[in-house]
């Protein structure tokens, strides 16, 4: 894709910005919080002027919108908005594939708009599709810039009582039961020898059997972190060795997001 759509001599239009819009956490929750209980105003103000977006979903991303427009007013209306998908094989494969290109995505910002990319929850491209579009805007010179607002994994890391001085996140774990137990093997390892918090996540539906697979395979000493509902107020963030988790009442459902991390 050329990057100067302009012909010889004129003055190019200057490029709009690409801004980072967080989300609030409570997607796919049965409750969801008040918008500036999580966004800062400062945040909201700029996603209620933009008319031009990148989005996971646009389903959501409406839905979002119009949760914006009850603080402050929307500069267009919801179907006046222009909202491109990032397609269906992002999410399967990641942004890392190397086989999408993200830069026709940036057409308006190269034509003078400001744009917005949002994801479902929490940041774009940090545990969600996007890292693609961020890419491709500075390999086009379109300034961007990150907004103020949630991030699951730093949340739950920071009340995990694990190292946060050194952590990975590691992203979904194997669904089939053996492969899934020997990559927790592989972590706890790894957390064990080198102190590294290791973080990750499931879908919803799948918490308790990821959370049964950790309390069969982990070694009864070995840290366990859950933090679930962030930001809500059903939100739960439990931390034990694994002996005495093996005794406790689950703290997850099978409907809320969920962080897990180990570490010692």
């Amino acid at each position: 894709m050329a990057t100067d759509t302009h012909p010889a001599g004129a003055n190019p239009t200057p490029s709009g910005k690409l801004y980072l819009v967080p989300a609030p956490l409570d997607f796919g929750c049965d409750s969801q919080a008040d918008l500036q209980d999580s966004m800062p105003l400062g945040t909201i103000k700029v996603a209620a002027r933009l008319q031009y977006w990148i989005s996971e979903n646009a389903k959501s991303a409406r839905a979002y919108l119009k949760r914006v427009n009850g603080v402050t007013a929307l500069s267009a209306s919801l179907q006046a908005l222009h909202i491109e998908e990032l397609p269906r094989e992002v999410h399967k494969k990641g942004d890392h594939s190397g086989n999408f290109d993200a830069r026709p995505l940036l057409a308006p910002a190269l034509n003078g708009h400001d744009m917005g990319l949002v994801s479902e929850a929490g940041m774009p491209a940090v545990a969600d599709p996007g890292s693609s579009v961020v890419r491709a805007a500075h390999e086009l010179a379109i300034e961007v810039i990150p907004l103020i607002g949630p991030v699951s994994l730093l949340l739950a890391l920071a009340a995990s009582g694990l190292n946060g001085q050194n952590f990975a996140f590691v992203g979904y774990l194997p669904q089939d039961p053996a492969e899934r137990s020997q990559r927790i093997r592989e972590l706890e390892s790894l957390a064990l020898k080198t102190g590294q918090t290791q973080l990750f996540i499931e879908t919803p539906y799948r918490n308790a059997a990821m959370l049964q697979s950790l309390l069969q395979t982990l070694h009864q000493h070995t840290r366990l972190a859950v933090s679930s509902g962030l930001t809500l107020e059903c939100g739960v963030c439990c931390s034990d060795n694994i002996r005495n988790w093996r005794t406790r009442k689950s703290p997850l459902d099978n409907s809320t997001p969920a962080v897990f991390a180990l570490g010692r």
